[in-house]
């Protein structure tokens, strides 16, 4: 089980990568088009990449993943960096969605500054959680945050920083 699960855990996050990889290019094909059939095709294979494609992928990948952890019992700090980036991964898949709204507007736009900078990023945040998986770095929390990986750490950590919270009661 735990075999397949990586296969399919693999699969999907190279097609999710794929997917972020080659948005911002479908997006900077916006650019010069007027109203007409040349955009509504656009479109269409730009809502077939990010909604047929890389959304379901994604969201495969997460799953699997998610399992993947409970059969492994991953728990080293190395994971903790890798589940941060996915978390900014997620973000930034929602930034594409956001700008698929936004980019078929009539007065939608995405120029090179856009494409660059967003293509850039989806680069160098796949390339970094390529490497932290695959190099598996070893990391001593107990150098930067001797208490955060032990019982109640975290509830320590949040009082130390916002102080007492209390929750309202009706």
């Amino acid at each position: 089980m735990t075999t397949f699960l990586k296969f399919v855990h693999l699969a999907t996050i190279a097609i999710w990568s794929g997917g972020l990889l080659v948005l911002p290019f479908l997006f900077w094909q916006r650019r010069g088009l007027e109203a007409g059939a040349e955009l509504d095709q656009l479109h269409r294979i730009v809502r077939l990449v990010y909604v047929e494609l890389t959304s379901p992928a994604a969201f495969v990948a997460v799953g699997s993943g998610t399992a993947l952890i409970f059969l492994q019992a991953t728990y080293e700090e190395w994971f903790s960096i890798k589940m941060v980036l996915v978390g900014i991964m997620a973000m930034l898949h929602v930034v594409a969605g956001l700008v698929v709204h936004q980019l078929f507007s009539p007065t939608g736009r995405f120029g090179r500054f856009s494409f660059i900078s967003l293509s850039a990023t989806y680069a160098v945040l796949i390339l970094a959680i390529l490497w932290v998986v695959l190099a598996k770095p070893q990391i001593d929390s107990n150098q930067f945050a001797t208490h955060l990986f032990e019982p109640g750490g975290l509830s320590r950590l949040w009082h130390q920083s916002f102080g007492d919270t209390r929750m309202p009661m009706p």
